[in-house]
C-alpha cells in the first residue's frame, strides 16, 4: 500500500494486514462511540472545502456515508505488527503456497509482464513480488467500503487533513469513471485494488494498460501490474539491477545495519563480504547498503536502489525484504525452500499460513472458540493459544504461534484425532532437532506434554461439542 508521506507511512504501515501475529500484543481498544450528528456536520463542511474542489455535488451527495464506521478508528489505534519479529513477519508472507501462486501468475501473465518490462524497465518478478505481498495475487483485496472508511477518518481522530484529501481523491476516481462505486472497497485506511494503491497514488500513477479507456486496478490485472511498475519506475527503479542479495559477513566483522549508507561493491569486497554461499560478490549493483534485520547473527543483505523502491511502497524494511525474497523465489520458480541460507537467530521460527490453519483447527478441536479457520493468527487465536499454554504450564504464555507451538498442538491433536496432521513433516523434523539442541541448555516446556482432552470447558464456562460434517471437516457448536 502506498501512502504519500513518510510520517503517514509510519502511522499506517499496519494497513497491510495479512493477519500477522505479534509476540507482545497490545490490548485492542474498543471501537469508540462516534456521533453521527457531528459526522454529518463535518461532511457538510468538507463538501465546500478546498480539498473537495473538483468533486461535483452529485458525486459527493450520492456517495456520502449515512453514518461513520467506528471500527476504522479502532484499527487506526491498534497496530500490533510493529512488534513482530522479522522471522514471524516473513514466514507468513513468503511461504510455499504464496511462491507457488506467484509461479502460476508468472506463467499466466508472462506476455503482459514482458510488455510491462519493455515499457517501464521493471523486472516481472519484482512486480509479482509487490502483487503477492499486497493482495496475495488478487485474492485478498479488502472488504471495507472506502467512502465510509475515508469519510470517518476525515472527521475523527488523527491525520484528518491527510484522509480528507484521500476521501476527495476516491470520489474523483468514481467521478472520472475509472472504477465502479461498488468496487471501491479495500483496507481500513483506504488502500484498494490488486496492488493496494491509495487514491492519491492512483490519480498520480495508475495507468490504463489493457486499452479499455479505464484505469481499473480492481478488475484489470494488466492495469494493476503496469501501475505498480510505473510506481517503482517513478520512485527511482534501476533497470537491469537486482534488488540486492544475501551475503556472508567475515568472522568477527562488526557493522551497523544501515541500508542508506551505500558503498561500492569493491568496498564490500575489500571488507571481506561474499555472497551467502561463499561466492564473490558480483558487480551488478552500482552501490549497496548493509541490511541486518535481525542483527549480525542473522541473515545479512546488501541492498541497492531497487530495494529502496520496494521500501517506498510502504515504509518497512521487513516489508521490502518480503517483496525482495518472494520475487527471487518466483524468478527461480522454486518453492521447495523458502528460508534464507543463514538461519534466523531463534530456536522457534515462524509458521506458514497452512501451519497457522493447522493450529487453528487443532485449537477448534480442543474446544476453543477461535472462529473461522483462515490461517490468520488474530486476537481470538492468540487468546486461545495463551489459554492452551497456561493449561499446560508453558511460560511465558505469550499467545505466539511459532514452530514449537505448532509441533506441540498438532502432535497432541493427532493423538486424539487422525484429521489433524502437521502440514510440513520436514519442518517438524527440523524443529525436533532445534528443540533437542535447546534442551541441552535449558528445559523445554514444549516437550512431553499430555495429549489434548477431547471434552473441554474453556475458562468462560461456555461448553461446545465437536460436529463432523459430510466432507470430513470438524466444527464446534455451542451447547446452550
Amino acid at each position: 500500500m502506498h501512502l504519500n508521506t513518510l510520517s503517514t507511512l509510519s502511522l499506517l504501515t499496519a494497513a497491510i494486514s495479512f493477519g500477522l501475529a505479534s509476540t507482545a500484543q497490545a490490548a485492542k481498544p474498543e471501537a469508540p462511540y462516534l456521533s453521527n450528528s457531528e459526522f454529518q456536520q463535518c461532511l457538510d463542511g468538507l463538501k465546500n472545502s478546498s480539498k473537495f474542489r473538483g468533486v461535483d455535488s452529485y458525486t459527493f451527495n450520492n456517495y456520502r456515508p449515512s453514518q461513520p464506521d467506528p471500527s476504522v478508528i479502532q484499527s487506526l489505534n491498534y497496530q500490533p505488527e510493529f512488534q513482530k519479529d522479522v522471522w514471524d513477519y516473513l514466514s507468513a508472507l513468503v511461504d510455499k503456497e504464496r511462491v507457488e501462486d506467484g509461479i502460476r501468475a508468472k506463467r499466466q501473465w508472462g506476455d503482459t509482464l514482458r510488455q510491462i518490462e519493455s515499457r517501464y524497465g521493471v523486472k516481472p518478478e519484482h512486480v509479482l513480488g509487490v502483487w503477492g505481498v499486497e493482495s496475495n495475487f488478487g485474492q485478498t483485496l479488502g472488504k471495507k467500503p472506502l467512502f465510509e472508511s475515508l469519510a470517518t477518518l476525515s472527521c475523527f481522530d488523527r491525520r484528518q487533513s491527510y484522509f480528507q484529501g484521500e476521501f476527495a481523491n476516491a470520489l474523483k476516481i468514481v467521478q472520472r469513471g475509472d472504477i465502479a462505486p461498488s468496487d471501491m472497497a479495500g483496507s481500513w485506511a483506504g488502500a484498494f485494488g490488486q496492488t493496494q494503491f491509495m487514491p492519491s497514488t492512483f490519480l498520480e500513477l495508475a495507468v490504463d494498460f489493457d486499452g479499455d479507456g479505464r484505469r481499473d486496478l480492481v478488475n484489470s490485472v494488466p492495469d494493476a501490474l503496469a501501475s505498480t511498475a510505473n510506481f517503482l519506475d517513478n520512485r527511482g527503479y534501476r533497470t537491469g539491477e537486482p534488488w540486492g542479495y544475501e551475503v556472508r559477513l567475515p568472522d568477527g566483522y562488526w557493522a551497523a545495519s544501515d541500508r542508506k549508507n551505500k558503498k561500492s561493491i569493491s568496498h564490500w569486497r575489500d571488507q571481506g563480504l561474499t555472497l551467502a554461499n561463499g561466492s564473490p560478490l558480483p558487480y551488478d549493483l552500482s552501490s549497496a547498503g548493509l541490511l541486518l534485520p535481525a542483527g549480525k547473527d542473522g541473515p545479512a543483505f546488501l541492498v541497492g536502489k531497487n530495494f529502496d523502491t520496494f521500501y517506498s511502497y510502504n515504509a518497512s524494511e521487513n516489508y521490502a525484504l518480503a517483496i525482495a525474497h518472494l520475487s527471487d523465489l518466483i524468478a527461480r520458480e522454486d518453492s521447495s525452500k523458502t528460508d534464507f541460507i543463514t538461519a534466523w537467530p531463534t530456536n522457534d521460527p515462524g509458521i506458514s499460513r497452512q501451519q497457522a490453519k493447522d493450529i487453528q483447527q487443532a485449537l477448534l478441536d480442543a474446544g476453543y472458540d477461535i472462529g473461522e479457520v483462515d490461517g490468520i493468527i488474530g486476537d481470538n487465536t492468540r487468546s486461545a493459544i495463551r489459554q492452551y499454554q497456561t493449561s499446560r504450564g508453558i511460560f511465558p504464555a505469550d499467545g505466539r504461534a511459532g514452530q514449537n507451538f505448532y509441533r506441540l498442538i498438532t502432535q497432541n491433536s493427532a493423538q486424539g484425532s487422525s484429521s489433524i496432521r502437521p502440514s510440513n513433516p520436514a519442518s517438524t523434523d527440523r524443529m525436533g532437532q532445534l528443540i533437542q539442541q535447546r534442551q541441552t541448555a535449558t528445559p523445554n516446556v514444549y516437550s512431553s506434554e499430555p495429549s489434548v482432552q477431547r471434552t473441554v470447558q474453556p475458562a468462560s464456562n461456555v461448553r461446545y461439542r465437536r460436529v463432523t460434517t459430510s466432507d470430513g471437516s470438524v466444527r464446534l457448536e455451542r451447547i446452550n
